[in-house]
């Protein structure tokens, strides 16, 4: 059994997480990648969160503010030894559901070429491809997607 549940960015759990993705990140990528700002998944209509099985942290995501309607989906990852089991798309789920309770009309985010598995994860959500943003522009490793969400659940809190 999985559950995945909003978490201090600053927390045990979340901390392991990002730092288990940002090795993977960089033995994919040959270099270290943006950091992780904690404080941009702790504020208002943000969140960070653990996907946790048997008591132990095994994977988590992040939503990041952009702009009043607009949010992105930050640091998924799954662990390898949990991977094949439907838990980024439980992460995902859940952020998307936190998104749409926050009140954001759409999600976008970014992948990249070393990332096949995120890359097919996403198109199989219903995330379509859409240009770069931000520091992406430019980044031919770069893969942004984009998703509407439905209009205000009122399921999340606006934290």
């Amino acid at each position: 059994m999985v559950s995945v549940r909003v978490e201090s960015p600053w927390s045990d759990a979340a901390v392991a997480m990002i730092d288990a993705l940002c090795a993977e990140l960089s033995l994919r990528y040959h270099r270290p990648p943006s950091p992780f700002l904690p404080e941009e998944a702790a504020g208002p209509r943000t969140a960070l969160v653990v996907a946790w099985q048997d008591g132990s942290p095994v994977g988590c995501g992040a939503l990041r503010q952009i702009d009043g309607d607009t949010v992105e989906v930050k640091r998924m990852y799954v662990a390898p030894g949990a991977r094949r089991r439907g838990i980024a798309r439980q992460i995902l789920g859940e952020l998307e559901r936190l998104a749409a309770g926050f009140g954001y009309g759409k999600i976008i985010l970014e992948t990249g070429t070393f990332q096949p598995e995120a890359i097919a994860l996403y198109r199989a959500a219903g995330y379509l491809p859409t240009s770069s943003y931000g520091r992406y522009v430019g980044n031919p490793e770069a893969h942004c997607f984009t998703k509407p969400l439905p209009g205000d659940t009122g399921r999340a809190s606006g934290r």
